[in-house]
């Protein structure tokens, strides 16, 4: 596994997420509601957030979402997106973080899909390749990253970086 990328700095990092939600409740005077849509992860993103303490105050739920079934019939992504651009892409990352919110009422969310590995890649589309959204408070965004190592390695990577992310975002609020 890369340095940097591991259970407990993870775990740490979920920690940090907790304290910003509670600084926004307190600013606000309204407990924010987080979420997330995960494909390669799987639920580890999940298992990290519920780990903290007290965390039932903001975080609403995962779907984990690792077919294209349910990216289309839960997460609202268009058959078309798919068709077009595939399970692993930027697109799909956009609709799968916007359904977080629009319609599930998030107020903040990130969303991960990509290969793990170690087959399911392409010259277009390696192992390691993940596209995650982010939902904030009615704007979404993506990001692109490619990670190296085995799947349980890329897996981590995926979800640290989708916590870390969300945790740089959350202090614009």
């Amino acid at each position: 596994m890369n340095k940097g990328y591991n259970i407990t700095v993870n775990k740490k990092i979920a920690q940090l997420i907790f304290k910003k939600l509670t600084d926004i409740q307190k600013r606000s005077l309204t407990a924010p509601k987080l979420m997330f849509a995960e494909s390669l992860t799987g639920g580890m993103i999940s298992d990290y957030i519920t780990g903290v303490s007290g965390m039932s105050a903001f975080y609403k739920g995962s779907i984990v979402a690792y077919c294209n079934t349910l990216k289309t019939s839960i997460l609202g992504v268009p058959e078309i997106v798919l068709e077009a651009h595939g399970a692993v892409s930027a697109e799909t990352a956009y609709h799968m973080a916007h359904s977080l919110g629009e319609k599930h009422g998030a107020d903040f969310g990130a969303a991960a899909t990509g290969i793990a590995g170690p087959g399911g890649g392409s010259v277009l589309k390696p192992v390691g390749l993940v596209y995650f959204g982010f939902y904030l408070k009615g704007e979404t965004r993506t990001i692109k990253k490619i990670f190296a190592g085995g799947r349980e390695s890329i897996r981590q990577q995926s979800a640290y970086f989708a916590m870390a992310e969300l945790l740089k975002q959350l202090s614009r609020f």
